[in-house]
């Protein structure tokens, strides 16, 4: 395969840092140019060249048929998220069409057909489409969520049949709602978040701007399109600065992640991609067992390695480093970052070539929980989450409200012009999460995590609704996962943490770890090591579960969700493994 093949990464057409009114005028200028998305197969080769051009064109043909359906303005449209022309077009489409999209996950390996089924229902009876368009070979998933809810639903090639009589496109405005995104759950309840043309575009600008994105860089991903990394970060940022994409599918992806190398190897221009630590984690340990790295990839152009969706683990990045450090790739490319779709995507970012930076803080200022006085301090590495986008404000708070000091851990607030307009259709939900400034400016988004700012940068801690209060004393779900972790043979996600109420009526720690040992021996020695490990970190005995391997729970960003873990072991849907003989 040649450059040829490709989209270019450069052309004549000045850049624009995503400075429009509306995403519909993003997509226009970004036609203008040759550049493009580039979708490629399982193995890293090009199926598919599609220029923002050719994309422009599908999507005002796919307007038209919309608004012939009588699709009008605010109406929701849902798209399942698949990683194709076919998606990108809809989007566009909808956008044209005044509609909203409304990305939604693809089947995972977790659950079954009726649990996707389940699961589509609960996002379209909260967004209320009145289409559903999906790839075939899902069709009878996707129809039968459809007609449970009462919409109409069709697969991408009976949309693109139907005729597309001439239709007046609506204006747009700066203040309508662009799309509607589902938030993974992580931090609550899955809801739709409202997103504006002002919110999104201001978002991809920052992107743009914190950066510094330019001639020559091009962007590589396999993140999902119904999550807002991948949807934001690697499609309509990609758009809104004029920038040529390379995909790979998430599920192809799972199956041989060194693909994703292959591709940025590949990449003529400047790498942009990025991931959460879960990404990096299984490269790295997927090449541990192979040689010759240097002779596979060249990762010397990988300029901005962006890492966020989750709590990041510079030791994941560390190993990352050592396994690929003589393929040519540069510690000072890792760019971490912090967001969340309420904030249509990121709220801060590294600067780059500032790489990982870490400070170390006591666990118990972390929880906030008194020293242990008879026991040795324990630290934990927290990662600098980078600066505020431009125009963005950031603030931390107690639980008063009073605004913190540096290096004084509360609640992440944060307020500009990204963040979100409102959940849809949940103004309870809306009214829990922004908050009306004192000032009479933009209101304060609560996001729910915890950190601390530190010389104008921001440190994450963890999520306020995870953290383990037991006995009076609070402890990091985190804290003891990584703990467990350090034992041989578990990896990155084996472990959930939260706390459950015991026979006695206490509150205990809880355990649920993923057990790839079939001896019952073994397994009772294994269980009780990880039970002393956990007491070593929290002082307390926990109760331990081994269970079946891929069992836990993942959010739909591949974030593990120890809120789903805990319901379903309550519930007995996680069936703990036999321990007897």
């Amino acid at each position: 395969m040649s450059e040829l093949d490709y989209t270019p990464n450069d052309c004549p057409l000045p850049r624009r840092r995503a400075d429009f009114d509306t995403f519909d005028e993003a997509i226009d200028y970004a036609a203008r140019s040759a550049k493009g998305m580039n979708f490629h197969d399982a193995r890293g080769q090009l199926e598919r060249a599609y220029p923002y051009a050719q994309l422009r064109e599908d999507a005002l043909g796919h307007a038209a048929r919309l608004i012939g359906m009588g699709v009008g303005r605010g109406d929701r449209v849902a798209l399942i998220a698949e990683t194709s022309a076919e998606f990108c077009a809809a989007f566009a489409a909808c956008v044209y069409a005044g509609a909203w999209p409304v990305p939604l996950p693809l089947p995972t390996t977790f659950g079954g057909k009726d649990s996707y089924i389940e699961q589509l229902g609960v996002q379209l009876s909260s967004s209320d489409p009145v289409l559903l368009l999906y790839p075939a070979e899902i069709g009878d998933m996707a129809a039968a969520a459809a007609a449970n809810q009462g919409c109409r639903g069709m697969d991408w090639d009976e949309f693109a049949a139907l005729d597309a009589p001439e239709a007046e496109l609506p204006a747009l405005d700066p203040d309508d709602i662009c799309y509607l995104q589902y938030s993974s759950g992580s931090t609550r309840f899955p809801t739709g978040v409202a997103v504006t043309h002002r919110a999104l575009l201001h978002n991809l600008s920052g992107h743009s701007r914190s950066m510094n994105i330019g001639e020559g860089d091009r962007g590589v991903s396999w993140l999902p399109l119904y999550h807002d990394m991948g949807l934001v970060g690697c499609f309509l940022s990609m758009i809104g600065n004029q920038v040529s994409v390379d995909y790979i599918r998430t599920e192809h992806f799972a199956r041989r992640p060194l693909a994703w190398l292959d591709l940025i190897t590949r990449n003529p221009g400047n790498s942009m991609s990025y991931s959460p630590t879960f990404g990096y984690d299984i490269c790295a340990r997927r090449i541990s067992s192979q040689s010759h790295v240097a002779e596979r990839f060249d990762l010397s152009r990988w300029r901005l390695a962006g890492n966020g969706a989750d709590m990041i683990r510079p030791d994941v990045m560390q190993c990352f480093v050592n396994a690929f450090a003589e393929a040519g790739f540069k510690a000072s490319a890792f760019t971490p970052s912090y967001g969340l779709a309420e904030a249509t995507l990121a709220v801060t970012v590294m600067p780059p070539g500032e790489g990982i930076q870490v400070e170390l803080v006591e666990e118990e200022r972390l929880s906030g929980s008194p020293r242990d006085l008879s026991r040795p301090a324990r630290y934990r590495a927290i990662v600098n989450c980078g600066k505020p986008l431009p125009e963005m404000e950031l603030e931390i708070r107690g639980e008063n409200g009073a605004v913190k000091g540096d290096h004084q851990i509360g609640k992440v607030w944060c307020r500009g012009p990204s963040v979100m307009h409102s959940y849809f259709r949940n103004e309870e939900a809306t009214r829990d999460c922004l908050v009306p400034a004192e000032d009479g400016g933009e209101a304060w988004l609560d996001t729910g995590d915890m950190g601390y700012m530190s010389k104008g940068y921001l440190y994450i801690v963890g999520r306020a609704k995870d953290m383990i209060i037991i006995n009076g004393k609070n402890h990091w779900p985190q804290d003891i996962e990584w703990a467990v972790e350090q034992l041989p043979g578990f990896n990155h996600g084996d472990i959930a943490a939260f706390s459950v109420e015991t026979e006695s009526g206490e509150e205990a720690p809880a355990v649920l770890v993923h057990c790839r040992v079939s001896d019952p021996e073994e397994r009772v020695r294994l269980r009780d090591q990880i039970a002393d490990k956990v007491r070593s970190v929290t002082g307390m005995n926990c109760v331990v579960e081994l269970v079946p391997p891929r069992t836990l729970p993942r959010t739909s960003s591949g974030k593990l969700s120890r809120a789903k873990a805990k319901k379903l072991y309550l519930s007995g849907e996680i069936a703990p493994l036999d321990l007897a003989a």
